[in-house]
C-alpha cells in the first residue's frame, strides 16, 4: 500500500493511563495498539499511515502502491496540502511538484490561508482528533478543495462506540507518554458516527476505506461541486 514490502514488526504503543483514559477493553487496546504499532521495515509506515496511502490510491482508482502513484504521469499535476505530517506518508507525497505541507502551529486547521479551491487532494493523519472544533476544520478541508477533490484522513476510532467531545473530562493525550504538550490533547474520541462529521463539514459523499477492520480505517470525503 505504501511502498509494497511485506516486512513488518509490531510493538505496543498504548500505556496504562491513556487506556484508562480512553476506558478500552483488552478488544480495543489490542486493535488501536495494532493500528499504531504495526510498521513496515522498509519505510516506517504504520499500519493506519498504509490505510491512508490505500484510499489516497482508491480516490484516482489506482491499484499500485503510494510509491509508484506519486511517480505516474497521470497524477504528476495533483495539488497537495498535507496538513501535518501524514504519519510515514511525506516521504512519498512531497514527490508530487504540486504538494505543500502546513504544520501547527503555523497552520492552524480551522483558519486555512489559503484561496477556496486551491487543491485537488487534502490529507491528513489523527491531527483532527486534536482540532478543538474538529467540523470546522473539516470545513476549511472542503474550501480549500477545487471540485472534484478529495479529503483523505485517519483518526482513531474505537467502533462500537458513537462519538463523544472529551469536554469537561480530564485532559488526554496521545502521542509519546511523557509529552503533554497542548497540541496533543485529544478533543474528540471517535466512535462508529464519524462520518457525520465528513458530511457536516459539506461533503457530498464519504468514504470508509479499511485493508484490516477495525485496525485500519481511514476516511475520504469528496467534493463534486
Amino acid at each position: 500500500m505504501c511502498c509494497g514490502s511485506k516486512d513488518f514488526n509490531a510493538q505496543k504503543i498504548l500505556w496504562k493511563e491513556l487506556i484508562q483514559e480512553w476506558q478500552l477493553s483488552a478488544y480495543e487496546t489490542q486493535y488501536i495498539d495494532r493500528q499504531q504499532g504495526l510498521r513496515c521495515r522498509e519505510c516506517t509506515s504504520s499500519l493506519r499511515s498504509m490505510a491512508l496511502a490505500l484510499a489516497i490510491c482508491r480516490c484516482y482508482g489506482y491499484a499500485g502502491t503510494l510509491e509508484r502513484f506519486v511517480n505516474e504521469g497521470r497524477f504528476r499535476h495533483l495539488r497537495v496540502l498535507e496538513v501535518n505530517e501524514a504519519g510515514g506518508l511525506t516521504q512519498f507525497l512531497s514527490k508530487l511538484p504540486g504538494h505543500i505541507i502546513g504544520c501547527y502551529p503555523k497552520l492552524d486547521m480551522m483558519r486555512m490561508p489559503y484561496s477556496d479551491g486551491s487543491y485537488d487532494l487534502v490529507v491528513h493523519s489523527d491531527t483532527l482528533e486534536h482540532v478543538p472544533q474538529s467540523i470546522t476544520g473539516l470545513t476549511e478541508c472542503y474550501r480549500v478543495l477545487a471540485a472534484g477533490g478529495f479529503c483523505a484522513f485517519t483518526i482513531p476510532v474505537i467502533v462500537d462506540r458513537m462519538t463523544r467531545a472529551r469536554t469537561g473530562l480530564p485532559a488526554s493525550y496521545h502521542g509519546d507518554s511523557n509529552e503533554r504538550s497542548a497540541d496533543l490533547v485529544v478533543q474528540t474520541e471517535y466512535g462508529c458516527d464519524a462520518w457525520k462529521h465528513v458530511t457536516l463539514a459539506g461533503f457530498q459523499e464519504c468514504r470508509i476505506i479499511t485493508p484490516e477492520f477495525p485496525s485500519a480505517l481511514a476516511f475520504v470525503g469528496a467534493r463534486w461541486s
